[in-house]
Formats: C-alpha cells, structure tokens, sequence
C-alpha cells in the first residue's frame, strides 16, 4: 500500500459532543464528523453524560467519516484519542455496564466531600501528591460520590467488580471489547489519584477516597500502543495508539515541547499552561500537572484556568446589551489608544487563579465623564489580558522559569488588537497558528510517535505553520503603568470583600 493511501484517526471526545477526524499520513486535516450528546442535570450544580450514548456516538462517528470520506479501515493506521478530561465514571467489568452516568468535570456534587476532607486537614497531602488544590472539579471527589452513593448501597453490585475511569480509560475498555483497562498520564495526573513523584495510584488517597487499587487503569506513556479494537468493529482490528487529555494535547500540538514554551486557549474562558521541564513544581497560585509523556520521559506543565474571558465579551453584548458583536467590540477597542484609566475586573463568578476568591463580583472602575462605549470596550479586552497575564506572573515566580513564547489558539485569537495587547503586558512574542482541531492533532501526532510514523519531536517541529507573530512594541514605563492600575483594580476589589 502506498505511503498517500495511509490515513490517521482520532476521537476528539469533548463536553458537549464527539468528533471523529481524518488526517493524512503528513498531518493535514482531511475530513471530520461530529455527534453531539445530551447534557443531564439531575439537580442544581450536577452535570451528567451518558456513557452508552458516547460511545455508539464514537463508533457513529467513526464509521460516517470512513464513509464520507471513502476510506477503509485497511487504510488506517491507527486510532488515537484526546478526551475532556476530569469527568469520571464507574462501571462493572463483569457485565460492561456503568452503575450510573458519567460525572462530568464541571459537576459540584463532590464539594461537601471535598469541605470535609478540608475541615481535616486532608487538603495539603492531596496538594503535595498530586499537584492539584482539593476541589469537586477533579475526579477524586466524583468517584468517591459514586461508591459512596451507588456502588456501596446497591448489595446487587460488588465492590470487586467495579472498575475507574476517565473518559479515555472508558473508550479504550469498550473498542477492545474489555481487554485493555488503560489510561496514560496527562488523564491520570487530573484525577487527584495520582502521585506525580512517586509516578503510582497513591494508595493514601485512594483510601481517603474509598476507592481501591484494583479498580485502577494501568498508566502508560502518551506515545503508547493501547491494544486494538475488537473483531466486528470495523473491517479490520485497528491499533489504539496515542491518548492525551484535551487540554495537553493542544499543548502538545502546539509544539511547547521545551522549558518557558507556553500555550493559552482562548475560549468562554481561558486556559494557559506551560512547559517546566522534566521535574514538577510546588505552586500555590497555580497547579501542576504532567503534560505528556514520550517513551520513560516526562513533562511536568503548570496550568491556570480562568474565568470568565471570552464570557465577559458575551456577556456586554447578550446581558448588557452594550454592543452588537465581538467585532464591534474589537473595533471599538483599537479605536482609542488607551481606557483613560478604566479598568474592567470581570469577577462574573468571582476571580480564578492566581486569586482564588469565589465570592467577590465584578467591577467597573475609574469612571468619569470622558469615558466613552470605546473606553468600556477596551477594558473589556484588556480584563482578558491583565488576567492571563496574572496566571503567567505566578508562574515565571513560582518555578523560576523564563517564559520563551506564548502560542494562542481559540476564536478570539483572531482579534489583532487583543493579541497585541498580550504580546505587549507579556513582553514575549505572541503566535497564532493555522492548525485547526488542536486537541485532535495533539493526539493524532503522538499516535504517529507511537507507530513509528515520524520518530522524534522534531519532525513534528518540521509541520508546523505559524499564521501570524505578534512580538512587544509596548515601552516598559507603559506596560507597569498599565499592569500597576490593574493590580490596584483588582486590589481594592478583594480588599472591598474583607
């Protein structure tokens, strides 16, 4: 078979639906296909997935972009996964059936166990482990509110049967007709199970979270081959070969493979998360996690998210009614040189990392009778940058490291005006890049490592196409004026809460 007959496949299993892409054996996007599945709130705050339908929307997928695209499953060379990744499920290995729905990642049922365990001063072990602060958003508190309420209740499921899971652990176990109960370690490193020193399910926090080891996938490197898919799938078995948690896998499709390389999504909210080498760091503003793994090596990220960015624009077109769409925001923006001393603090659902503070709310400041729609305007982009450019400051403090470039991606990303912005309050280069469905490239190039497709990073390196740069023009003296009223914004609004 020629080398232009080979395709790749990936599974990009996200929140809200499933995509299934086909790139060419040079890494260009040839073809996608979407199914969306249901969201399920059981009660305020709870957020279910119904793991059944993921997985005939997988296989759905799969087989309606083979056929779009008229290619055959002989012409695969393998399958690779990047998944949303906290959301947690539980399911019986003896019958295949999960005991209830999958708990997705933003679901805060887990809080009060997650407030008990901080009342007894569990919460700094958990920290020390794993990286991650005690919160119902990882997978921990999820799967001990599964055993705790449908697996220790139920005398028709048996404790020895059950098995844990993310949503990639899950995906596997299914295409290999229950043969492979795997995950790899970007996923296990968000599941506050996973010691990210001693590189092993902990069985400290495995008791605390009333789970045990043999309920646990095995960890294997990103770059693995999983297994293959069982006999009746598809024409032929294909190999399951590269996973990443979504958010690493842009990261890893960002080529931010070095020490001080950084990415940012830009989306309703953001997430920036960046390279700190081979040997993890102790964060109090910030988490940290294991990026990806290649082979026996690993790379450790610290990453923020924060929120609301993105939203806030949402929100003073759809709420506020303040302007009519982002472009008009954006134009508006660039139309004055600076906010006259406006600032916008967009604590909608309070401040996210480096600040941590739930309960203060937003707020307008400096206001006076020369501020105009465009002064608001720009504010508002710059609330987007001040508060990534926090996240970046807590880190370049907190592990000592250079930040080298930041490459952006996400729909506001293709606003100039605010990626000046960043590259000016950053004092780095900024990089858009062309590559669409990062989460899926991601995957898809460590599924090319793990078949021997390209051998080393750097002909990943070699594909990469930058669409723009944005590099500092801003003057020193400005940037501190800028970031100094920010600061003091943001001040005066914690210290109003007190």
């Amino acid at each position: 078979m020629k080398e232009s007959k080979l395709f790749f496949l990936t599974i990009d299993q996200g929140t809200s639906g499933t995509k299934a892409i086909i790139f060419t054996s040079d890494g260009k996007l040839l073809s996608r296909h979407d199914e969306g599945h249901h969201q399920f709130y059981p009660n305020p705050g709870w957020v279910e997935h119904d793991p059944d339908e993921i997985y005939d929307n997988t296989l759905k997928a799969i087989r309606a972009v083979l056929k779009t695209t008229g290619i055959s499953a002989q012409q695969i060379i393998c399958i690779s996964i990047s998944n949303q990744r906290e959301t947690t499920l539980m399911w019986n290995k003896v019958t295949g059936k999960p005991v209830m729905n999958a708990v997705v990642w933003q679901c805060q049922r887990g809080m009060e166990i997650c407030n008990t365990l901080e009342r007894e001063g569990k919460a700094p072990v958990v920290k020390e482990k794993t990286g991650l602060v005690l919160s119902p958003y990882f997978s921990a508190a999820k799967a001990r509110w599964i055993m705790d309420h449908r697996v220790e209740n139920d005398t028709s499921v048996r404790r020895e049967d059950m098995l844990f899971g993310t949503m990639d652990s899950y995906l596997i176990w299914r295409l290999t007709g229950g043969k492979v109960h795997a995950t790899e370690y970007s996923n296990a490193s968000r599941t506050q199970l996973y010691n990210i020193h001693s590189l092993a399910w902990d069985e400290e926090l495995l008791e605390m979270f009333h789970l045990d080891s043999s309920m646990m996938p095995k960890v294997l490197p990103s770059n693995s081959v999983f297994g293959e898919t069982a006999p009746g799938l598809f024409d032929t078995p294909l190999f399951i070969a590269g996973v990443l948690g979504d958010s690493h896998a842009a990261f890893f499709a960002q080529n931010c493979f070095s020490t001080g390389m950084a990415k940012v999504t830009y989306g309703t909210g953001s997430s920036v998360m960046m390279n700190i080498g081979t040997k993890p760091v102790e964060s109090d503003s910030v988490v940290t996690s294991i990026g990806y793994s290649i082979d026996d090596e690993i790379m450790y990220v610290l990453e923020g998210n924060i929120n609301p960015t993105g939203a806030t624009i949402k929100w003073l077109i759809d709420d506020v009614e303040l302007f009519d769409s982002p472009r008009e925001v954006s134009t508006l923006a660039s139309s004055v040189p600076d906010t006259q001393g406006v600032y916008l603090v967009p604590a909608l659902t309070g401040l996210s990392a480096p600040h941590w503070n739930s309960e203060v709310r937003g707020v307008l400041t400096h206001l006076s009778r020369g501020t105009k729609k465009a002064h608001i305007a720009r504010a508002a982009e710059e609330s987007i940058v001040y508060q990534i450019i926090d996240v970046i400051t807590a880190m370049r403090e907190e592990s000592g490291i250079t930040l080298r470039e930041l490459r952006v991606d996400g729909g506001p990303t293709r606003d100039d005006f605010l990626m000046q912005f960043q590259s000016d309050m950053g004092d780095v280069p900024v990089v858009r890049t062309t590559i669409e469905e990062l989460s899926a490239t991601g995957a898809m190039y460590m599924g090319a490592l793990a078949c021997g497709i390209w051998e080393k990073l750097s002909d990943i390196v070699a594909l990469r196409e930058e669409q723009k740069r944005f590099s500092c023009t801003m003057t020193v003296d400005r940037r501190e004026m800028n970031y100094d009223g920010w600061k003091k914004a943001v001040r005066n609004l914690l210290q109003s809460e007190l």
